[in-house]
């Protein structure tokens, strides 16, 4: 059976607060990084987020 395309990443608040979202990406079709302007709960502001590995 074939591997499944989509991976699982962090999106990390660039804020420092430690606060992330789990997202799925398809490295075959999107080569860059993930980075979305998303809410941050902890500073109650819209921040960017930027992708980091997610250990498992």
């Amino acid at each position: 059976m074939a591997k499944s395309a989509v991976i699982l990443v962090k999106l990390l608040s660039t804020a420092g607060t430690g606060y992330y979202y789990v997202a799925k990406r398809n490295p075959r079709k999107l080569v860059n990084k993930l980075e979305f302007r998303k809410y941050d709960p902890r500073v109650r502001k819209h921040v960017v987020f930027k992708e980091a590995k997610l250990s498992k």
